[in-house]
């Protein structure tokens, strides 16, 4: 009688237990501007989670053509692991650059909203999961307020959002990098307020002014998320990372003062990319942007599945 070798036995085990834990990985297209990624635990899942990332040309693993850390693809792997299911995807703006279809002058914040609304509809008509929820990374945050609002999602999360409207946001930046620029710059957003377009402004103030970025822009002002989310009549989880050098944990508090039911939770020394920076190490921080191998917080996931879960 044949015996099949202990370490051979040991290995197929190995190897099974492995292929059992790896989670079923898919790529959907929800429309012509989302393109993403489904991760779904083999055994299955009543929980999704849908990532929206933040400002500029993001793609679903949370990175830019000058920056690769992969912190929403490492955020939705760790959640799939905790049994979550999770949806990530491509920001419309990085999709249409693809595609040499990108006209900024017809760009408007709410085409991210529809995307948004877009991504959420598609799992809901299939009926898959019990409860969907939505993480909003940044600028994803107030994307995520809006859409939450305009279909049947379970909760929402605030992953360093602002709790400013984007004006008040760059007029505080700028009060701090460059205060003789202030004046000039508030009463160019008067103006853009007011007429949907500025035709005199300091050229040092082009990279925000130009004329092909002044519609999106006038777009985004209307929005102002103290407001936004207080529409929101469903569990609400908001998070700041204590050494966010983009966004302070003040924007965080006053999220917090106008949905006083909604939990707030301050993770120490986590930066905007979601990894720990010890201490007050700048240029640590910035190189974690290009440092895809660093763990991102394990508090953080931590934190999600709690509330998810509760």
């Amino acid at each position: 009688m044949n015996h099949i070798p202990s370490i051979i036995i040991t290995f197929l085990i190995s190897f099974i237990s492995i292929a059992q834990e790896t989670p079923i990985e898919r790529d959907i297209k929800v429309n012509s501007y989302v393109y993403g990624t489904l991760l779904q635990p083999r055994e299955g899942a009543e929980t999704l989670v849908i990532i929206i990332p933040g400002s500029g040309p993001v793609d679903r693993d949370g990175n830019q053509q000058l920056t690769r850390n992969n912190a929403l693809r490492i955020l939705a792997e760790k959640l799939t692991s905790n049994g979550i299911a999770t949806f990530r995807y491509d920001k419309r703006v990085l999709t249409l650059l693809k595609q040499r279809a990108l006209e900024e002058d017809k760009l408007r914040f709410d085409d991210f909203i529809d995307d948004a609304v877009s991504a959420i509809n598609y799992f809901t008509r299939r009926g898959t999961y019990t409860n969907i929820y939505i993480i909003g990374h940044n600028q994803g945050s107030l994307v995520g307020m809006i859409a939450s609002q305009k279909t049947n999602v379970t909760g929402f999360i605030s992953l360093a959002g602002s709790g400013q409207t984007i004006d008040q946001s760059i007029l505080s930046q700028i009060e701090l990098q460059m205060p003789d620029l202030k004046d000039k710059a508030e009463e160019a957003f008067i103006q853009l307020k007011e007429n949907g377009k500025v035709k005199k402004y300091s050229p040092a103030l082009s990279s925000i002014f130009r004329p092909d970025t002044q519609p999106f822009m006038a777009s985004w002002m209307q929005y102002d998320p103290k407001k936004e989310i207080q529409k929101l009549q469903i569990p609400i989880l908001i998070v700041s990372g204590t050494n966010d050098i983009q966004v302070d944990i003040q924007e965080a508090k006053a999220l917090k003062e106008v949905k006083a039911d909604a939990s707030l939770i301050f993770i120490d020394n986590m930066n905007h990319v979601l990894r720990i920076i010890e201490g007050d190490d700048t240029i640590e921080n910035t190189k974690s942007y290009n440092e895809p191998h660093r763990p991102i917080s394990s508090k953080l996931i931590t934190t999600i599945v709690d509330f998810i879960i509760k």
